[in-house]
């Protein structure tokens, strides 16, 4: 399983998804490949250089809301995704949608894909992880441990 934490570290809540990855790979996990990248374009660029992946599991910041460190997973499906991560004109680039969407386009979408997403409560530039988002790290490493559990072998 390949778990990719998208985030900027420097954008308060926006730096989650490489906290979540860092806590998963200190695990020391068989089986789980946890590396931090900073957009999801990336995750297309990594997939591209992987031969063959049977499980994509990313973990991100969402759109800022109201309810700050609520945690989602989502199973993404054979049908085009809609609203994951950040707009198109965030920092990040392209959204994460749109990199799935483009990783399925060539070919190199794993079988299976699961998104942990985070909400965020603030980007600010220089800051750190609020204290909603920051508590919701465990939360985050636990959905990504169960979704380690029912890989598909290979």
């Amino acid at each position: 399983m390949l778990l990719v934490g998208i985030g900027n570290p420097d954008r308060g809540d926006d730096g989650v998804g490489p906290v979540v990855a860092d806590r998963v790979a200190a695990l020391d996990l068989p089986g789980v490949e946890a590396v931090t990248e900073a957009a999801p374009l990336a995750v297309v660029e990594r997939l591209q250089r992987t031969d063959g992946c049977a499980a994509l599991v990313v973990v991100d910041a969402t759109r800022p809301g109201p309810e700050p460190g609520r945690v989602r997973v989502l199973t993404v499906g054979t049908e085009p995704l809609a609203g994951l991560g950040p707009a198109p004109a965030s920092s990040h680039g392209l959204g994460l949608s749109e990199a799935l969407e483009l990783a399925r386009a060539l070919g190199v979408l794993p079988p299976r894909v699961t998104v942990v997403g985070i909400e965020a409560g603030s980007v600010a530039v220089g800051a750190g992880l609020s204290d909603a988002v920051r508590a919701s790290v465990d939360d985050a490493v636990a959905a990504v441990l169960a979704e380690a559990a029912v890989r598909p072998p290979g």
